[in-house]
């Protein structure tokens, strides 16, 4: 599995190796840029085959939380914490409170929130031993808890604008394919349900994919099934990486937009679909609806704020695909284009000259 991004990818600022034999914590976090203020990104918890491979997990990770925190329009640097699972019994109480004592030796160059394996209780855990931390209990009337709701609105929002630009129509009656169920995925079944799409989806969890077919009506196959299935969009919504070369070449969909990190195995493949005509949603930019609730809780905007910089994220996408029509350049290039120039302090609109 490949995860360079691109030859010219900027070093990351600062690597953290993380080593606490007591408690069982081992992993990185990576530091890629605090230009724009502090380096936020979630917490990635998985058993991993090796540190070797979680650390190019997180570099890549943390580079794509650059650019989504600069393309967002947020005060933040990009960063990301990716710790190992370990494989015998463990404490996570106790996992996760060695991990909050490493953010909080950072002295606010990092804050951290829930990702892929981590829950509000975890980060309940690392505020024991950090103030640096967001995905806490939410206060009446303010952001914060599970961002995932917030993430799943704003990729239907981005959703909603790339159907409408490549197929001339809303949500009703698209046939969507969502690949993942945890709770992006799930939510974002259950806003597709309410606009009307049609949903076929993948989730290796039976009963879970019992239960989307039964509360959205879904139809439900293997992922690789999925991936060559007669689909309107393609929504990845698991790991990264989907996206290889085999699967752009038997993808059926006109529309790849979902809320999973890092979705094309290399760049190549985002070149790759632009050839084929695929309209591919950047997926750093329509996933930012949970680092979006994670700045709001941190700087304490209120619900209705971060609410609106959510639903914001469609025009985003739109601006996006304008400047990538213009240059004519695929859509990822447009995005990173973009995002490297908000991130050097000169937003480049002329990215065509």
């Amino acid at each position: 599995m490949t995860f360079d991004r691109t030859a010219q990818s900027a070093p990351p600022e600062e690597i953290v190796r993380l080593d606490d034999p007591k408690s069982g914590l081992r992993g990185v976090i990576v530091l890629h840029s605090t230009r724009l203020g502090p380096a936020a990104g979630g917490c990635r918890f998985r058993p991993y085959v090796s540190e070797h491979e979680a650390s190019l997990d997180a570099l890549r990770l943390a580079e794509g939380m650059s650019y989504k925190n600069a393309l967002a329009g947020l005060p933040f640097g990009g960063g990301k914490a990716v710790i190992c699972e370990p494989a015998g019994g463990y404490d996570r109480a106790a996992l996760f409170r060695a991990f909050g004592r490493a953010v909080a030796s950072l002295n606010g160059r990092y804050l951290t929130a829930e990702d892929v394996g981590t829950s509000v209780e975890d980060m309940l855990h690392v505020a024991d031993s950090t103030r640096h931390v967001a995905g806490l209990p939410a206060r009446p009337g303010a952001p914060g808890g599970d961002p995932s709701p917030w993430t799943a609105l704003g990729v239907l929002r981005a959703m909603e604008v790339a159907v409408r630009r490549q197929l001339g129509s809303d949500l009703r009656g698209v046939t969507v394919g969502v690949q993942g169920l945890g709770h992006v995925g799930f939510a974002l079944c259950d806003l597709l349900h309410k606009a009307g799409a049609r949903l076929i989806v993948a989730e290796p969890r039976s009963a879970v994919a019992a239960r989307a077919a039964v509360m959205f009506d879904a139809e439900v196959m293997t992922s690789r099934a999925l991936l060559e299935a007669k689909l309107d969009v393609f929504a990845p919504c698991a790991l990264g990486a989907v996206l290889d070369r085999a699967a752009v070449r038997g993808l059926q969909a006109k529309v790849v937009c979902g809320a999973a990190n890092n979705q094309l195995a290399t760049p190549r493949q985002g070149s790759e679909l632009a050839e084929r005509g695929v309209l591919y949603a950047p997926d750093y930019l329509v996933n930012a609806g949970g680092i979006i609730n994670v700045a709001a809780e941190y700087f304490g905007w209120s619900e209705d704020d971060a609410h609106d910089r959510v639903e914001a994220i469609g025009a985003r996408l739109g601006e996006v695909l304008d400047l990538a029509d213009k240059a004519g350049t695929a859509a990822h290039e447009a995005a990173d284009a973009l995002a490297q120039s908000i991130i050097a302090g000169k937003r480049a609109t002329a990215l065509a000259a």
